[in-house]
């Protein structure tokens, strides 16, 4: 399960697949059909025919790993599995320069931003300060003693505990992310899962599982 937060309120909280829909797929616009018109049948038809279509292609897969003699009783690994659960992290009543003296003391490229009871309002890295000096150079000394609450942060999206690492993987890689915090119903960082703990992920847990 993966949300996408902005400025701690929630803005989606679905699958994987509703994400990418959100994000990468304009919305269909809306045809009324009519029933005189004579589309109405076919489309019935249409679905009947996906869904048998559907059926097929499953009980294929289903064969091939039989026929594989694929192993689908391997555990599947979760986030929650190989997530850094003691991660860095930096109240959102902070201001700008201290953000960036943690970035640089603990040489971590982004920070969790959170509120009072470990919520989570975004992420906070090098980049995004910069912009901000850069945006009225002039002014920077007045800029870097902002509160982080006072400043614009990207919308942020985290996924839950017990999603699989393999899809959580497959989104970071997708939308270019280079870590996503993890959090749990009630909007609590519970700690942050990185492109470096999925390597190791790869490289001392047992194969990870083909299928879903």
């Amino acid at each position: 399960m993966f949300s996408i937060y902005n400025k701690g309120s929630v803005g989606f909280r679905s699958t994987a697949d509703n994400l990418y829909n959100l994000k990468h797929v304009d919305k269909v616009s809306e045809i009324d059909l009519k029933p005189e018109e004579g589309f109405i049948q076919d489309f019935t038809n249409a679905q009947k025919e996906q869904k048998q279509n559907q059926n097929l292609d499953q009980s294929a897969i289903n064969k091939y790993k039989k026929m594989a003699n694929i192993d689908t009783s391997e555990p599947v690994y979760h986030v929650q599995d190989i997530m850094t659960k003691d991660c860095i992290i930096v109240d959102n009543n902070s201001t700008i320069e201290e953000a960036y003296e943690i970035l640089k003391d603990n040489k971590v490229s982004q920070l969790p931003v959170i509120s009072f009871g470990k919520k989570i309002m975004g992420l906070i890295n090098k980049k995004i300060i910069l912009n901000l000096i850069m945006d009225d150079i002039e002014n920077s000394e007045n800029i870097i003693q902002k509160k982080i609450d006072d400043i614009y942060l990207p919308e942020l999206i985290t996924v839950d505990p017990v999603s699989d690492i393999r899809r959580v993987a497959k989104v970071m890689l997708d939308f270019k992310l280079d870590a996503i915090p993890v959090v749990n119903e009630e909007d609590i960082l519970l700690g942050i899962v990185s492109k470096t703990n999925i390597i190791k992920a790869i490289s001392s847990l047992p194969r990870l599982q083909l299928w879903s």
